[in-house]
């Protein structure tokens, strides 16, 4: 874990220029862009890609935040908005991170496939407090659906976030607060 216990305020466009300053440990208010995706969104991003179509976003320099969406309560622009678990995006998540994808935001461990593609891609992966979605849905100052409406809440969604509390779980230098808190925690 870092040693310095400040929070560092980053801008998602900031995010693949300041990677490697990063540490497993690392407290961060980001701010800016970021797309919410699941499993069916993956899906079907990674179906396009296949078939050499166009996507809904740019994956180089994005941000996904791995969350679906609770619908707008009247005067909000978006409903509770917590992680879900990231693993369940890491059959998809070393092809995303090779095209470009600067960060990804979720809860739980990643797979060493995933792992490896961090820190050959210079990318990183933040973790959100799960149970928290009233909190990161205070943190959403807009909403839009982009792609897959059918999908409902797991449909692809631009968000503008700002100064939306995550922790760097994994950083590009190969540290894994995963690891390192298993580790201390046996000692």
């Amino acid at each position: 874990m870092s040693a310095d216990n400040a929070v560092k305020r980053i801008r998602t466009e900031e995010l693949r220029e300041l990677a490697p300053t990063l540490k497993a440990g690392d407290k961060v208010l980001l701010t800016g862009t970021v797309y919410t995706s699941r499993d069916a969104a993956h899906k079907r991003i990674n179906a396009l890609l296949d078939e050499g179509k166009e996507l809904p976003y740019e994956l180089r320099g994005a941000v996904i935040y791995y969350a679906g969406p609770t619908p707008a309560p009247e005067g909000k622009p978006i409903g509770s908005c917590g992680p879900t678990t990231s693993g369940r995006m890491d059959r998809f998540a070393p092809r995303f991170l090779d095209l470009g994808l600067a960060a990804m935001i979720g809860k739980g461990e990643r797979n060493e496939a995933v792992c490896e593609a961090i820190v050959r891609n210079g990318a990183v992966y933040f973790c959100a407090v799960g149970g928290c979605g009233a909190l990161a849905a205070s943190r959403i100052k807009s909403c839009e659906v982009i792609a897959f409406e059918d999908l409902g809440c797991e449909s692809v969604k631009r968000l503008y976030i700002e100064d939306f509390p995550v922790v760097t779980a994994i950083d590009c230098n190969g540290g894994n607060l995963f690891k390192t808190g298993r580790a201390e925690y046996a000692q």
